[in-house]
């Protein structure tokens, strides 16, 4: 998510191994995953997040099941067994930082870090002009020094979704971005698998195994040092509202940044839902 990101501390780096299939590999190559199976949140694999909000967004984080639950059957909507459903509404409440928030929404990060591989999850996203989910890697400490890796951002034009790479003299409104256009008659509301492989020369960004951009050590060296390519991350998933990326690109400044008056409905209606059927980091 473009601009400033918390310093959140240390993480475990304990590798968390799953007995299950990863894709078409075998189960030893999981190094952090969840099918989101089990009856609730694993607070093994998971903090909840409920800290300052950054990017002037509307939303408060907080942790509770309206805002992070696993679902199961009809609710949710075609995934493979269980799925974390990450539940935006209106729900006006203090902000920990300060002032108050009119919409509360949730955010998980991993509790492991890693550096190189593949990551990847399965997610079906809501439409809605304003409504922001997100899966990216943030590296430990102060941003953007560590650097972060946008796996995937919608601020709810579901006709796309963009990638992009953050770090010290490319971050916030970085030069290392790419957004990739659905083919005609498919869009984010449908289940899609969003993934990167990072190496040490290179970060390569898929949409369901389609290459949709490629960023090399040279790309990141024309704008600052390589703290994207070099520094341990950790799992982000979360569900922001309004604020300035959405702002830049649908044009809303009042009432609410980045968020029509549509939106907002929708939100209150209970339609700002992201879905995720499985989370895996592989080698």
């Amino acid at each position: 998510m473009p601009q400033s990101r918390p310093a959140v501390g240390r993480r475990v780096a304990a590798l968390l191994v799953s007995a299950f299939t990863v894709g078409c590999g075998r189960a030893d190559a999981a190094r952090f995953a969840d099918e989101f199976d089990g009856p609730a949140i694993d607070r093994a694999r998971w903090l909840v997040y409920t800290g300052r909000v950054y990017n002037d967004e509307l939303q408060r984080y907080v942790d509770d099941t309206l805002a992070l639950r696993i679902v199961r059957g009809a609710e949710a909507e075609g995934a493979d067994g269980g799925a974390l459903l990450i539940h935006a509404r209106r729900a006006p409440g203090p902000r920990p930082d300060s002032g108050t928030a009119e919409f509360a929404s949730g955010r998980l990060h991993g509790r492991a870090t890693f550096q190189y591989g593949t990551v990847a999850a399965r997610m079906k996203l809501p439409a809605g002009a304003g409504i922001w989910p997100a899966f990216w890697l943030l590296g430990e400490d102060a941003w953007p020094d560590h650097g972060e890796i946008d796996v995937m951002e919608n601020v709810g034009d579901p006709r796309w979704v963009s990638a992009a790479l953050h770090g010290p003299g490319y971050s916030g409104d970085t030069p290392l971005v790419r957004r990739d256009t659905f083919p005609a008659g498919d869009d984010a509301t449908r289940w899609h698998v969003y993934a990167v492989t990072w190496a040490p020369d290179s970060i390569v960004f898929r949409v369901d195994g389609r290459a949709i951009y490629r960023v090399t050590r040279a790309d990141v060296a024309r704008h600052g040092p390589p703290a994207a390519l070099d520094s341990a991350k950790y799992v982000v998933l979360n569900l922001a509202i309004g604020g300035g990326y959405p702002a830049a690109v649908n044009g809303v400044r009042a009432p609410r940044l980045g968020l029509p008056d549509s939106s907002a409905r929708a939100v209150a209606d209970g339609r700002a839902r992201v879905l995720v059927d499985w989370v895996r980091w592989t080698r």
